[in-house]
């Protein structure tokens, strides 16, 4: 090929890379331009999925596209988490994250598929949300020092569900057990709703879970609500003990949940999106479906990208050693 004709050549490729370059920093920061997908890495009718549905409307009127949520469970939430950390610059998709997904589950395998943090653009801290032990209606204890008595004495033909392995459901009941000395079969579920209907159907002995998913349950009589696992009561179930204040001292377990990006996505996009949750969660009605599921709304303080980073990395650190002594890891 001539020279001047190779050159000529050369200059359309740069061309056409600059240009390229040039579009995809423009859509970045246009973003978002068509619905975005809000991953929850659960089955539809749990807790995450619940709190999906409410922040759906007003993060779809702040973006100025239609927020979709899609349910993708499997692998205690791993599925859809990792599904969302590959993700391309242009996927126009986040994650609603959670203690399992970005933190315990992180420490369950020798290989993690990704890491809570780095592998993702943290965007924000969105809630806490307090566990409780409730049982099947029909259990005979009616409170937790019954409940430990009647587990040691009935733990070899006893089970538990839990929305997954790895998940808050599940590494909460596991504490729960070694710290009162039982050893009960788990019963992992592909996310918080199905096991909670089959302790509501009476197949399954106890969850620990969500007081959003619970309450309702609770008041109504299906199943029997034995103590808060959170170190406070809630507000939610006022009356309900908690289980430092009915002899395990200290027993505080509180779930949480946070947003995140693909890695690839920009700062452009991150900020986007961190002022787009901030706005929602500074909605007082927002706020107050929140209150009336038992979460609670991060403070101001707690929604920048840094905070979640290293909130993330110390979760990621404090849940380790609990989950190596108690022989959660999968593989």
């Amino acid at each position: 090929m001539p020279i001047l004709k190779l050159n000529r050549v050369l200059h359309l490729v740069a061309a056409l890379a600059v240009l390229t370059c040039a579009s995809a920093k423009a859509q970045a920061q246009d973003w978002p331009t068509r619905p975005v997908t809000m991953v929850v890495p659960f089955a539809a009718g749990g807790p995450m999925d619940t709190l999906a549905r409410i922040l759906q409307h007003g993060l779809s009127e702040t973006l100025g596209q239609q927020v979709i949520v899609e349910n993708m469970p499997g692998g205690g939430g791993l599925v859809g988490s990792l599904r969302v950390a590959q993700a391309a610059v242009d996927s126009h998709m986040f994650v609603l994250a959670s203690i399992g997904t970005h933190a315990i589950g992180y420490s369950m395998h020798s290989k993690p598929p990704y890491h809570p943090a780095n592998d993702f653009q943290p965007v924000a801290f969105v809630a806490d949300a307090p566990l409780m032990l409730m049982t099947k209606k029909d259990l005979p204890p009616n409170d937790l020092k019954e409940f430990i008595a009647y587990t040691r004495a009935n733990q070899g033909k006893m089970s538990f569900a839990s929305g997954g392995s790895g998940t808050s459901s599940h590494v909460s009941c596991v504490m729960l057990n070694q710290i009162i000395g039982v050893d009960v079969t788990h019963v992992p579920y592909r996310g918080g709703g199905p096991a909670f209907q089959d302790v509501i159907a009476g197949r399954i002995d106890y969850i620990c879970n969500y007081i959003s998913i619970g309450a309702a349950a609770v008041k109504s009589g299906q199943v029997k609500a034995l103590a808060t696992l959170a170190r406070e009561r809630t507000s939610l179930l006022p009356d309900l003990p908690t289980a430092d204040e009915q002899g395990l001292k200290d027993f505080d377990v509180s779930a949480w949940n946070a947003i995140l990006l693909p890695k690839s996505a920009t700062p452009a996009m991150v900020a986007k999106l961190n002022a787009a949750v901030n706005k929602a969660l500074d909605n007082p009605a927002l706020r107050e479906r929140f209150d009336a599921i038992g979460l609670i709304a991060a403070g101001p303080d707690r929604r920048s990208p840094e905070y979640l980073r290293r909130f993330i990395n110390a979760e990621v650190e404090k849940w380790a050693g609990p989950v190596k002594a108690g022989g959660l890891q999968l593989d």
